[in-house]
């Protein structure tokens, strides 16, 4: 997971919602512009990114990219999407 938000902002969410995954942080927007989830003209106090979610290959190519995002199931779409792009399961 990568976020507009601080280092210090993202250890307090990850805390709070108990993460067991790294949350990257990109407070200047820079990754965000260059994956298109923030509009490079965009002002910037209308910089808010769009919930994309990517897929990335182990070469570090995107083999898909999740336009159509819903937060109330997201963790059940990614292990379904997963699944479909032949990703084995980590135990």
């Amino acid at each position: 997971m990568i976020s507009g938000d601080t280092p210090e902002d993202n250890k307090a969410f990850a805390e709070k919602e108990h993460a067991d995954f790294t949350m990257l942080s990109n407070p200047d927007k820079k990754v965000a512009i260059a994956y298109g989830v923030i509009a490079a003209d965009a002002p910037p106090d209308r910089q808010y990114a769009k919930r994309w979610t990517f897929y990335i290959g182990p070469d570090g190519k995107i083999i898909f990219i999740d336009k159509q995002v819903h937060p109330a199931t997201s963790g059940e779409d990614v292990v379904a999407k997963l699944k479909e792009l032949n990703v084995p399961e980590r135990r």
